[in-house]
């Protein structure tokens, strides 16, 4: 079996395709899995780290304003689109795979374009509630296109080939046993964990802004463990900003900031209450483990899709929103403290999040592709 995975930009678009070449590989030991992303996005540390070979693109979104500069960009992303694609349709002559998996994003264009030219099996995942648009550029052509929220095939047009699968989950999530993660992090009964984080790559406003919460912590002294990721950006100013409005670290061990929490899964089950954005791949990772959330939903993303994410586990009852312009410092600390002073809604808010848990999402898209392999142009 020859897999070539391509989607970027965000950890979003990445960690799905992750996943499911983990779920090939223990399905079919002898898989032999290649990735396609940008140059600049996520995938560039998260694949390698993963020891997947990663295959780079240069391609670039388009812009939505109407302004010179705007349609300027616009030019100049044609143009290196139908660059791309004659550059994808080389390296899939190379890879001879048997089917091409797009994850979203535009670093996934070309290569599940020039897939779709070339006669491969294609199949799209769609891991947020409002589809992007390469999906609905893409997905006339594509073998089959899974989604993971209702909505999202509907929006889609439904049809056969349309089909409601769920995220799929790194196996580390799947593993997870909170009992055994809180006694890894010395957390006793009464003990309450806060993990917080705003991506891999960090986001300037919103660390600016848990600088502030943080300082409010250590200056209030609260009783629970609170661990932040900064991300890459933040790592050197998030703690210095955060000792200039009054935060001693040192006196108060229990609150940590770091850039990147590696342990994540462990972290997350361990947790009382997630505070982080709105990408459907962490959500459908809350889900999957039962944890309450906090989420302060992205406003730059593509037609708002993480608060559109966020409402729908909202609805269910399995978190909470907050939006990135209410999100002051003292509006967090607060929020986090009305949270965390009711352990029994917290505990519904878990159950309620585990029923939108897609448990066989890695299965059913394994079947899919399998499908889509066999069924090609029949």
């Amino acid at each position: 079996m020859r897999l070539y995975i391509t989607g970027g930009g965000t950890g979003g678009h990445v960690t799905p395709g992750l996943a499911i070449a983990r779920y090939f590989e223990t399905k079919h030991p002898d898989t032999v899995v290649r990735f396609a992303g940008s140059a600049r996005g996520i995938e560039n540390k998260l694949v390698p780290r993963e020891g997947y070979p990663l295959d780079t693109i240069e391609i670039i979104g388009l812009s939505r304003s109407m302004s010179p500069k705007g349609l300027a960009h616009n030019v100049k992303a044609a143009r290196l689109a139908v660059s791309a694609v004659s550059k994808a349709k080389k390296l899939l002559r190379q890879a001879r795979p048997d089917c091409v998996i797009g994850c979203g994003g535009y670093a996934s264009f070309a290569v599940v374009r020039a897939a779709q030219q070339m006669g491969i099996p294609t199949v799209l995942l769609e891991v947020n509630a409002l589809p992007g648009k390469v999906t609905k550029m893409l997905a006339k052509k594509a073998d089959r296109v899974l989604v993971c929220f209702e909505q999202a095939k509907d929006i889609l047009g439904g049809g056969d080939k349309i089909v409601l699968t769920g995220a799929p989950v790194r196996g580390e999530i799947l593993a997870a046993d909170r009992a055994k993660a809180r006694a890894k992090f010395g957390l006793g009964e009464g003990d309450q964990l806060v993990v917080s984080f705003w991506g891999s790559m960090g986001a300037k406003y919103m660390n600016e802004h848990m600088a502030g919460a943080l300082a409010l912590e250590c200056q209030n002294g609260v009783p629970y463990y609170h661990i932040h990721a900064t991300g890459a950006a933040a790592r050197e100013w998030l703690p210095k900003m955060a000792a200039e409005q009054g935060a001693d670290f040192a006196a108060h061990p229990n609150i940590q900031v770091t850039e990147y929490i590696y342990d994540m899964a462990d972290r997350m089950a361990a947790a009382d209450l997630v505070v982080c954005r709105a990408g459907a791949a962490t959500l459908g990772e809350l889900c999957m483990l039962g944890r309450p959330a906090l989420l302060v939903p992205s406003p730059f993303v593509a037609e708002n899709h993480q608060e559109k994410n966020a409402r729908a586990l909202e609805t269910a009852g399995g978190c909470r929103v907050l939006l990135e312009k209410d999100a002051s410092p003292g509006r967090l600390y607060d929020e986090m403290q009305d949270l965390l002073s009711d352990r029994e809604r917290l505990r519904r808010m878990g159950q309620d999040a585990t029923k939108l848990a897609a448990h066989d999402a890695s299965e059913k898209i394994y079947q899919e592709i399998i499908w889509a392999i066999e069924n090609h142009n029949k």
